[in-house]
């Protein structure tokens, strides 16, 4: 996998289930492999989730506590102890105060030192609390003095992406890690249920999956300096 070692991952994302799309199979590794002690911030409990069922399985009230379980059996399957769920409400990240997000972010590199943080690129992330999580883990880092910064990857899912950013920088071969990026999947399994229903049917017909991304994960390589306030 070529994958670089190191000293500590922080992963800061604002919904369950943005990490096992994103880097299930790297973090997999990393855990699992490599001994990699990683940290898993999730901002919300991402209680306005669409999938509430047909019939409901969920009620509004009901489902940050079915996602919170699902998050904790999706950070064991990608071998992820430490798991902090900041307490954020769904869909509101976009409108918390810029500063208290660096602050948070701030507090948790201050707390952990990671050498590499995991987020969503900033402008390519699609959904506002994507976007708005991004930008507090990169001013946070660009406010560091440069030999003292992680390193941090960003996801990206703009169908714009490559067009404006050319190819990724760093990509990832998971196919070993595999069963860990779909046991993940899997449970998160209020909102791809259907999905992976699907997906595995594709496997078990042996249909082709070399583009898929259950064999790799990209990131790109964010310099902080590019995204001055």
């Amino acid at each position: 996998m070529n994958l670089e070692p190191q000293r500590h991952i922080l992963i800061v994302y604002p919904h369950p289930d943005d990490e096992a799309f994103s880097v299930a199979g790297t973090i997999a590794y990393y855990t699992k492999k490599m001994n990699t002690p990683v940290t898993y911030a999730c901002l919300t409990l991402g209680e306005m989730g669409r999938n509430l069922g047909n019939p409901p399985f969920a009620t509004r009230e009901s489902l940050p506590e079915i996602r919170r379980k699902e998050l904790i059996a999706a950070a064991e399957a990608m071998g992820i102890q430490d798991l902090r769920m900041l307490g954020f409400r769904d869909k509101t990240i976009e409108f918390e105060d810029d500063e208290k997000m660096v602050k948070l972010v701030e507090g948790l590199i201050e707390e952990l030192s990671p050498s590499l943080i995991i987020t969503f690129l900033p402008g390519f992330a699609v959904h506002p609390d994507h976007e708005a999580t991004a930008r507090a883990v990169v001013e946070a880092v660009r406010r560091m003095p440069k030999t003292a910064r992680p390193q941090v990857y960003g996801c990206a899912f703009a169908n714009d992406t490559i067009e404006k950013n050319g190819e990724p920088h760093i990509v990832v071969d998971i196919r070993e890690m595999k069963t860990d990026k779909i046991k993940a999947l899997q449970a998160h399994a209020s909102q791809t249920a259907w999905m992976m229903q699907e997906t595995e049917k594709r496997i078990d017909n042996g249909e082709p999956m070399s583009e898929s991304w259950l064999n790799v994960e990209k990131f790109y390589i964010v310099n902080p300096d590019q995204y001055v306030k």
